[in-house]
């Protein structure tokens, strides 16, 4: 089974009742293909010179798909910009910006390649038992895409006072999504670590310039180095870590919760974490009301029945829950609140046709919707699993 071997293999949708009511932000819908959301942020900013942080959207989506969102820019031009790749088109002016809260929901129709016709028919078997008994509600890979080939994460540097380390981190450690200049840099910054004055002439990109620049006048400040860090790539380190801790929560519930024999191991990034094989019925509404709480030291968990867990997963991590309160950088936080531990797709379908990629083999068209924050890769995963799982003789498990 083949996954985003085009870009349109891959299409996402944002769904909202967001409408332009008249105001100084204008609205725009964007439409992009195999670009990240911040890269044509930053390529809107620079054709029309505008600063950066006038631009609002509500969700990073995929890099190598084809997505449409809502965009608003404060004073933008009122006016459709179209460059490679990407199309803003002009909806109108609306009061206030786009925000995450406007997202109701994305809609997806994605592509899987390489299929024999038996795993077609597995596939069509299986859809029906995805969308009553759902998923879990991992943050997946696109989500860690910040973290380097360390394997290291800034906010945990962050909460041990390891300042060098996170700025290491943040702007030196290599990542495969580097671009060619990016990763060039990247290794300028390993090789002359400390020579500061000699990196700052010769860095061409925000933020690493920056704080090249700053280190050379206040040398040994790291901590002080985190204030020119953007706000934007601080508030990523912070989420990316939190997601990475809250995935650890949920899996560690799940293999309290079920035997090791009811849960498949899926790769999800560079982690594996269990995916339940079936679900019986009268577990169903349990998982559909579980809520688990975002890990943060500024909700101390009091009679929450999740605090023993996050207790375990943060002792493995070689910190305690007072730890998960950052003081520094300024105004960086790990959000309050809880997250839902199961979703359900939506309008779930299935088309077959035969694969124009793969010569004798097959392909199926999937459409559904997910709520805000949810993964459509997450649903593939867990056709994968249920494709291997034999349904009972009842179509249940008994």
């Amino acid at each position: 089974m083949k996954l985003k071997s085009l870009p349109e293999d891959f299409q996402v949708e944002e769904l909202s009742d967001f409408l332009p009511d008249g105001g100084p932000y204008a609205a725009y819908r964007l439409t992009k293909r195999g670009l990240g959301t911040p890269e044509v942020v930053a390529a809107i900013a620079r054709r029309w010179k505008i600063d950066r942080r006038h631009i609002s959207v509500g969700g990073l989506k995929d890099r190598h798909a084809v997505t449409t969102q809502w965009i608003t820019i404060y004073h933008g031009p009122q006016r459709n910009l179209e460059q490679t790749n990407f199309r803003l088109a002009y909806q109108g002016q609306a009061s206030r910006p786009f925000a995450s809260q406007d997202i109701g929901a994305n809609r997806f129709v994605i592509t899987l390649r390489d299929l024999s016709a038996a795993e077609v028919r597995r596939a069509e078997q299986a859809l029906p038992r995805l969308a009553e008994e759902g998923l879990p509600n991992y943050f997946d890979q696109q989500r860690f895409g910040s973290v380097g080939e360390s394997g290291e994460f800034v906010a945990r540097a962050w909460c041990v006072g390891e300042w060098e380390r996170a700025i290491w981190l943040a702007v030196a450690d290599p990542n495969p999504h580097d671009r060619p200049r990016q990763r060039a840099e990247r290794r300028l910054l390993a090789q002359h670590w400390g020579q500061w004055d000699w990196l700052g002439k010769r860095l061409r990109s925000s933020p690493a310039r920056e704080v090249a620049a700053y280190l050379a006048h206040h040398p040994g400040d790291f901590r002080g180095a985190h204030k020119v860090l953007p706000a934007e790539l601080r508030r990523l380190c912070a989420a990316t870590y939190q997601s990475y801790l809250w995935n650890r929560l949920l899996a560690r519930w799940l293999r309290d919760h079920f035997g090791p024999e009811q849960l498949a191991d899926v790769a999800v990034g560079r982690w594996t974490l269990p995916f339940p094989r079936q679900i019986d019925p009268e577990e169903r509404p349990r998982l559909a009301s579980l809520v688990v709480p975002l890990p943060s030291g500024r909700d101390t968990l009091q009679d929450c029945e999740f605090r023993p867990l996050v207790e375990k997963v943060l002792a493995g991590e070689g910190l305690n829950l007072a730890q998960l309160r950052l003081r520094w950088p300024r105004r960086t936080f790990f959000s309050k609140g809880g997250r839902k531990a199961w979703v359900f797709p939506r309008g779930l379908e299935i088309q077959s046709r035969e694969d124009e990629l793969a010569l004798g083999r097959w392909a199926v068209v999937l459409r559904f919707e997910l709520p805000r924050g949810a993964y459509a890769t997450v649903v593939t995963k867990g056709l994968k699993v249920a494709m291997h799982e034999p349904p009972s003789p009842q179509g249940w498990p008994p």
